[in-house]
């Protein structure tokens, strides 16, 4: 943490916020899954991949599920989805319980999306201040326990940034290089100190909406929130997450998923 940061979460005027923050979850839910490869064994026509089922039930519900499961922890749920969806009230008519929230303001990027969906929060009356927590999760990592969640909560409550769940980079790490015949090696790079990124990513509304915006401002490609805040200086906490909390992204993630869900179930 640095200097400025430890002397903010030190300060009397930190803590008193502190005391009064809420927490409230964003999903996006506005992409359409490419490099999953879908249809196929496990995808249904039309359907984007946060829709399609996993152990008989939609991968969105998986992942709303495990944030339900905290209760009054959180002050309430928004999902982002497109403008033109018209498959969320079909694959999930439980949504929009007390408390959860859907807003229609997909951007382009998931950058944009989270911005847009940050942007609604502060706007609707009552709904959340610029100084309470905001955990962002990914649609597709429908694997999240309230365990999991529970401790990024827990970790970075009284942290003057917030923070990410994230797990240490177990794997010999390679960098490539494009011939004719496709990727070769062109190094193997030290992987001591490497953690892949997961969510939630747990940051304040304000700050982190503010960190979106210069980012889309300089023309900054950014793929979550820490690396935002980052470019804003800030050094978010690492918190361990488990392997397990994988992102669907490619066809054979969908079968791995499946085997643990209905483990869990079992």
């Amino acid at each position: 943490m640095s200097e400025n940061a430890e002397k903010s979460r030190n300060s009397p005027s930190f803590q008193d916020v502190e005391s009064s923050a809420r927490v409230f979850v964003l999903i996006p839910c506005a992409g359409q899954g490419a490099r999953a490869g879908l249809p196929g064994t496990h995808g249904v026509v039309g359907l984007p991949k946060q829709y399609q089922p996993i152990a008989g039930t939609p991968m969105i519900i998986h992942t709303v599920e495990a944030f339900r499961a905290l209760g009054p922890e959180l002050a309430g749920l928004w999902l982002v989805i497109s403008p033109d969806d018209n498959a969320l009230e079909d694959v999930f008519p439980g949504f929009n319980a007390e408390g959860e929230y859907l807003l229609r303001a997909g951007g382009a990027t998931r950058a944009a999306t989270v911005q847009n969906g940050l942007q609604a929060l502060l706007a609707t009356p009552g709904a959340a201040k610029a100084n309470d927590w905001v955990l962002v999760h990914d649609a597709a990592r429908c694997l999240i326990t309230p365990a999991q969640i529970q401790a990024l909560i827990s970790s970075c409550r009284g942290d003057a940034v917030g923070g990410l769940l994230a797990q240490p980079l177990a794997d010999t790490l390679k960098s490539e290089q494009q011939d004719a015949n496709g990727a070769r090696v062109s190094a193997t790079l030290d992987r001591a100190g490497k953690w892949l990124a997961q969510t939630p990513q747990m940051f304040r509304i304000g700050a982190l909406l503010q960190a979106l915006k210069q980012a889309a401002l300089i023309g900054l490609a950014v793929t979550d929130e820490s690396s935002a805040m980052e470019a804003q200086g800030m050094s978010p906490k690492l918190v361990r997450g488990s392997a397990l909390n994988l992102k669907i992204t490619y066809p054979e993630d969908f079968a791995l998923a499946e085997a643990i869900l209905l483990s869990r179930q079992g």
